[in-house]
């Protein structure tokens, strides 16, 4: 089974669908993005990429509020906090101050930008 996400018009992940082998295929029998993705169109419309289910390529399996970055050819979580930065090299999201290494459970404070120990 092949997997694809529907893009909003800011790339964000609307919803992902799970498409046959069959209905990817080209006409030489080799399954082609392409064609799953025109597959799909036909039936929903809307703009669509596909995503693999065990995270072989475009870094993660798109989830519903993901974002794709097109330049990155990858999808990304949200970002957890306004604050937080996106590292372009982890495709992972920066807290502005980093977690203590001190032993002990944390959580992230947005309001004080600091990390908060749980108890």
């Amino acid at each position: 089974m092949a997997h694809f996400a529907e893009l909003d018009e800011n790339n964000v992940v609307l919803r992902v669908y799970v498409v046959h082998d069959e209905d990817t295929k080209n006409l030489d029998g080799i399954e082609s993005e392409e064609v799953g993705k025109n597959f799909i169109s036909n039936i929903f419309g809307g703009n669509w990429i596909q995503t693999s289910y065990n995270s072989n390529f475009r870094n993660k399996f798109a989830g519903i509020g993901d974002i794709y970055i097109e330049e990155k050819d990858a999808f990304i979580d949200p970002s957890p906090y306004p604050s937080w930065i996106f590292n372009e090299e982890s495709l992972l999201w920066d807290s502005p101050v980093p977690y203590p290494t001190t032993s002990g459970k944390y959580k992230w404070v947005e309001e004080t930008l600091e990390w908060q120990e749980v108890e």
